[in-house]
């Protein structure tokens, strides 16, 4: 029996669940393969570039078309066999299917393409910095649920790949720490108990974090994490990096790089409970963290102490006068930034320039926003002078990217 073609289905280039073959040219920074059919590019996930395969399509756009992967009709030699059985269904990875060099390789292939297309950008990119434990790395966890069954047997796990609602059942995760994993089905035990008396409550997500107390299901625990010889405090729900394995080797070349140019002073915008300017103080004669978070500013200060730092102190850097509490020359300061995934926002930017650091060293979790933010530091005064990949999550599309700048004394700031 014929499939039936969804009313909305654009019927041109390809019929609806046309299949096509085509060979893979290149991966998107989303995870998905590209290929050409005809000229025609068509989008399919699950594949390596160099691949020749099948896919059926599903959708039509303007410029390209969305299909499923059928068949790898030529496989890579660096295709390997994932590790969890919901790949493919689960839509929290994209490359359990390709060999771990491989992995790093395409996600410095995107930050190269990333920079040259969003921000007129063609400064080499270092190869991406591999995590030291590929699987069990994460150390926080958030499983959702929709809104309960009357027995609580709903499916308790991550959306499924492709859909915006589905939910995909996860009994065991293997991205996840052990710990994690041990604690997994007690906590979606629990879910399924309560659930069933919850009816009327559409839905909620669990929180399993692995921290020094144990794994930590309560939001507003106080929890305890130590990176090298620092220990940091906050509540269990809020932001702090979730891959401890590869966290030191980025703080370190953090702090490298911020002090390659002699800069005795650092400030660490959006420093959130103080990561690195608590993990970098002892390197510089004195450091600021500025954040808009109240709460965080408090843990800050309260990470100081408890790691006995007294040349750090915080600021709750209010939008309008981000910089205007620091007092020590901006041309024997480093700046550290790592935005939110949106990255600075123009005010920011503004006064950033404003104040004009010698050093910045900007680590972003989107390549894509960090491109942006670039061109106008460019554009204001400075040059790159080194572009540095790390992979926090194996066997995702996500990449942390880490550029540093200078301030640029040659009278153009341009790279390109």
């Amino acid at each position: 029996m014929p499939t039936e073609t969804p009313k909305n289905f654009i019927p041109e280039p390809f019929a609806y669940h046309e299949e096509v073959n085509f060979e893979v040219e290149r991966l998107t920074n989303l995870g998905m393969g590209v290929g050409r059919v005809d000229g025609w590019v068509v989008m399919v996930p699950f594949v390596i570039p160099g691949e020749k395969v099948r896919a059926r399509i599903f959708r039509n756009f303007s410029n390209y078309s969305d299909a499923d992967l059928v068949e790898v009709l030529e496989p890579s030699p660096d295709r390997v066999e994932a590790a969890c059985p919901l790949f493919q269904k689960c839509g929290g990875c994209q490359y359990q299917h390709i060999e771990y060099k491989r992995q790093l390789s395409e996600k410095t292939a995107q930050v190269v393409e990333l920079m040259e297309k969003l921000g007129g950008i063609t400064h080499p990119v270092e190869p991406a910095f591999g995590s030291p434990q590929q699987y069990g790395y994460r150390s926080k966890l958030t499983p959702h649920y929709n809104r309960p069954h009357a027995d609580g047997s709903q499916p308790i796990g991550f959306l499924r790949f492709g859909r915006r609602r589905e939910i995909v059942d996860v009994e065991h995760c293997p991205i996840a720490t052990e710990a994690i994993n041990a604690t997994l089905p007690e906590a979606r035990a629990e879910a399924r108990r309560s659930g069933g008396k919850k009816r009327r409550q559409r839905g909620g997500t669990l929180l399993l974090r692995d921290v020094l107390e144990g794994v930590v299901s309560d939001p507003q625990a106080v929890v305890s994490e130590r990176v090298g010889e620092v220990t940091f405090q906050y509540k269990a729900g809020e932001f702090f990096q979730n891959n401890p394995y590869i966290l030191p080797e980025l703080v370190a070349y953090v702090g490298r790089e911020a002090q390659a140019e002699g800069a005795n002073h650092l400030v660490d915008a959006y420093c959130g409970v103080g990561l690195f300017a608590l993990s970098l103080a002892r390197k510089f004669e004195s450091v600021v963290g500025v954040e808009i978070s109240q709460a965080s500013v408090l843990w800050a200060q309260a990470n100081a102490r408890i790691s006995e730092i007294e040349n750090a102190r915080f600021l709750i850097g209010k939008a309008e006068a981000i910089f205007q509490g620091l007092n020590f020359p901006a041309e024997k300061t480093a700046l550290v930034i790592d935005p939110p995934r949106k990255g600075c926002d123009a005010e920011f930017r503004e006064q950033l320039l404003a104040f004009a650091p010698a050093r910045l060293v900007y680590v972003s979790c989107d390549p894509a926003t960090q491109a942006r933010d670039l061109q106008a530091f460019i554009a204001g005064g400075y040059r790159i002078t080194r572009i540095q990949p790390f992979d926090l999550f194996p066997h995702t599309r996500h990449i942390e990217n880490v550029v540093t700048l200078s301030r640029d004394t040659g009278g153009s700031g341009a790279v390109n």
